[in-house]
């Protein structure tokens, strides 16, 4: 776990995973090429959290809205710009999910049938296909990019649009678990998991929060 400094201001990070997207109901492996952005249902999910948050103004003053560079996450961030003061969305390739590498784009089905994927708890240190990433890589880089932006906007809060995976890395930097452990979390579209920033580190503020529920 990283500790930052005893004078070091409180800061916030919202991550928000994506609405429901194309390449999950056609089982599709969601990379770059695979992914198409939102379903209208995917839509729909988040705008019912950006309602919820412009009823409320429970983030306060957020400082800036970012998201990764995956359509799915990119359109997640629009939808929620209103619901934060018009925010321009800033856009991040290290907050991108796992890099899938050659598997971009084939069916979960074709997966399965003409690939072998590495055992993630028993092999860290081996990309899930050529050209992808390993889960020790993925957890540091999503670890190096949470990091950078507690430290951009100190003091504030953040908003990030993003993945099932960079959750799950956050959360796992919280909880000082090692970068090579997958933390398989049952993450929900369109739901909050809240960071905190403090003088003794990294703390979890909430996870999967998504009411009102719409599916």
């Amino acid at each position: 776990m990283r500790t930052l400094g005893t004078d070091a201001p409180r800061s916030r990070i919202v991550l928000v995973r994506h609405g429901e997207p194309v390449a999950a109901t056609l089982g599709l492996v969601g990379g770059p090429v695979g992914d198409t952005g939102l379903t209208e249902r995917g839509r729909e999910q988040v705008r019912v959290l950006a309602e919820r948050l412009a009823a409320s103004a429970e983030l306060g003053a957020v400082a800036a809205l970012y998201a990764s560079t995956l359509p799915r996450a990119i359109e997640t961030a629009e939808l929620l710009a209103p619901a934060l003061g018009g925010l321009a969305v800033r856009v991040r390739h290290d907050l991108r999910e796992h890099d899938p590498g050659a598997l971009d784009g084939l069916t979960w089905a074709e997966v399965t049938a003409n690939h072998a994927p590495p055992d993630l708890g028993l092999e860290p240190d081996r990309p899930v296909a050529p050209g992808g990433e390993s889960l020790r890589g993925f957890h540091e880089r999503a670890r190096a990019a949470l990091s950078a932006l507690a430290e951009r906007h100190a003091g504030e809060t953040t908003v990030v649009a993003c993945h099932g995976g960079i959750v799950a890395a956050a959360v796992g930097l919280c909880f000082g678990v090692p970068p090579s452990a997958r933390l398989p979390l049952p993450t929900r579209y369109a739901s909050m998991t809240e960071l905190e920033v403090t003088e003794r580190g990294w703390r979890l503020g909430r996870y999967n929060d998504r009411y009102p529920v719409t599916d």
